[in-house]
């Protein structure tokens, strides 16, 4: 049993050198506040960013600038009046999304990383923080201009936007059916090199076979919402590859932490069988 039991954390061991990111050298980095702030609450937030005020070029977005992309596209409830989320962004020459959110209760790290990879972003860390609970959608604008900001280089207009769409989409997805709903969305990104070819009943066909795959069955306002946004990936210069990466790379985690449940379980059936 000992033996078992050291095989398992062997193999976690393992596991985690293959899942954990090897962070690339990093390069520009700049902090985007949410201009509603007042200097306690950015204190706060600095604080999650791990440096301090003035560290890094700073910029700032007021809820006008969020409007920007989000209005018609996001409930007004969670545009908000006021500009309250900030983000951290620094480029990588490598490694893909290394991504932490603080007081983010509605867009999740993974919409945020699938997102991010529809508007053209590879490979950044980036943190998300608020002083105080709030839905995320705004930090979308605040990453755009971070990352534009420390890097020099402009994101496609049309690919922000979809990004953003994407969010929301995804997000009241999530809502109806759970995790999966990120996965069906970047299994569809993955398949743009087809789905360019296809025609809306086509697409269709494709979505409703995509959920399946996940035990997902959507209804019909469901399917146009995502056909609508598949209609959009296909009008982009997408890699397909970033996609499946992501999903990819997501399942493995979800492994990686049912081994971890499995080790301690094995732990608890050890010491149980002393007794």
């Amino acid at each position: 049993m000992k033996k078992k039991i050291l095989s398992g954390a062997i193999a976690i061991v393992l596991s985690m050198a293959m899942v954990s990111p090897v962070l690339a050298d990093s390069k520009s980095a700049c902090v985007a506040i949410g201009a509603d702030n007042t200097e306690a609450q950015l204190k706060t937030v600095y604080g999650y960013f791990d440096i301090k005020r003035g560290d890094v070029e700073e910029t700032v977005v007021t809820n006008a600038d969020e409007r920007e992309y989000l209005e018609g596209v996001v409930s007004l409830d969670k545009i908000g009046s006021l500009a309250l989320s900030s983000v951290y962004v620094q480029e990588k020459n490598a490694g893909g999304i290394d991504l932490e959110t603080h007081n983010i209760d509605w867009v999740t790290d993974e919409m945020y990383k699938s997102a991010l990879g529809t508007a053209g972003i590879k490979n950044a860390k980036v943190i998300v923080a608020a002083y105080t609970p709030v839905s995320g959608t705004g930090a979308l604008t605040g990453i755009y201009k971070a990352y534009e900001t420390a890097t020099g280089d402009s994101l496609d207009e049309a690919a922000k936007t979809t990004a953003v769409e994407e969010v929301v989409v995804v997000g009241e997805l999530q809502d109806a059916i759970g995790d999966d709903a990120v996965n069906i969305i970047n299994s569809l990104k993955g398949e743009i090199a087809q789905t360019k070819t296809m025609n809306d009943d086509q697409i269709r066909e494709l979505i409703v076979a995509t959920a399946e795959k996940y035990d997902t069955v959507l209804d019909d306002q469901q399917v146009e919402e995502i056909l609508t946004l598949v209609n959009k990936f296909n009008e982009l210069n997408m890699d397909p590859d970033t996609f499946i990466k992501l999903m990819e790379a997501g399942q493995q985690t979800q492994g990686f932490f049912q081994q971890v449940q499995n080790f301690f379980q094995e732990i608890g059936n050890f010491f149980s069988g002393l007794k």
